[in-house]
């Protein structure tokens, strides 16, 4: 599985990964949803597009505090999050998922007032041309709210077990203008992005904040999810049974040295970039 996966790799194996894990993984990462959500200003009914929906944990996020009379709807490359957002959803009467690349995907011909993604636009194959795509699904004056990763340095909770599995393994260096979580860890390349597909009122605004691995798991178990769920795990596997038991065990000392309350947290930095369509 690529270390720099590509959206063809979000609709296969990337995204059963993502499913198997899918509730440690969505616990972890909710605190980010709050400020999200706060930054699209939900003041009125809306309709909604949540772009690289995943699980639907987010979408279901929004769908609470959305005016009553708004209409949100998830979009995920794989069928296998789509299903698993479904499900969870079935009770819900103002959600709907569909399965699509966002990327790629023609506009609706109702555009939406509202644009949203947590950690979904970091992986499209051909930037320019998905951001100019995505602009067409925003009505004029219609806003939209990105969460993207900050710098790899600000985020340890995941640049630290490269790190650590480096000490043991070979760790490929990540290329930074491939798809992966740090694509836009300078934020000033997402807004030149976003700017070409003409859209304005551009601002970033950064959310920090200590991550829980795992949604709240003591060392050795947090050291279990993170190679269970990331592609250090992968290049620990392929690198043999003792390489991938000597890294885990290093993942988990690492850990030990981060627990709060029984829990492994480590900090975190994300950019929510923010603007409207003209």
């Amino acid at each position: 599985m690529s270390e720099t996966p590509t959206a063809s790799d979000w609709a296969a194996a990337r995204g059963e990964k993502w499913r198997a894990q899918l509730s440690p993984l969505e616990a972890m990462l909710t605190a980010v949803d709050a400020p999200l959500i706060d930054a699209l200003q939900l003041d009125a009914p809306y309709k909604i597009a949540d772009i690289g929906c995943g699980g639907g944990g987010t979408t279901l996020a929004i769908a609470r505090r959305a005016e009553a009379g708004s209409e949100v709807h998830g979009f995920d490359i794989s069928p296998a999050l789509i299903e698993a957002a479904r499900d969870r959803a079935a009770d819900e009467r103002a959600i709907a998922f569909s399965c699509a690349d966002m990327g790629t995907a023609p506009a609706p011909e109702v555009p939406y007032d509202r644009l949203v993604s947590r950690f979904g636009i970091m992986f499209y194959d051909d930037p320019p041309a998905a951001f100019a795509r995505i602009a067409r699904w925003l009505k004029p004056g219609g806003r939209f709210a990105f969460a993207v990763w900050g710098p790899p340095s600000d985020n340890p909770w995941m640049a630290s077990l490269r790190e650590v599995a480096a000490g043991i393994i070979d760790v490929p260096p990540p290329d930074p203008e491939a798809p992966g979580p740090f694509r836009y860890a300078g934020a000033d390349k997402l807004l030149a992005l976003l700017d070409q597909a003409g859209l304005g009122g551009l601002a970033v605004a950064d959310w920090r904040g200590r991550l829980p691995i795992g949604g709240g798991l003591p060392a050795p178990e947090a050291a279990d999810f993170a190679l269970a769920s990331f592609s250090v795990g992968e290049l620990a596997s392929e690198a043999g049974d003792s390489a991938y038991a000597a890294v885990r065990d290093a993942l988990a000392a690492h850990f030990a040295r981060h627990m709060e309350d029984g829990v492994v947290r480590l900090d975190a930095r994300v950019h929510i970039v923010t603007g409207a369509a003209s």
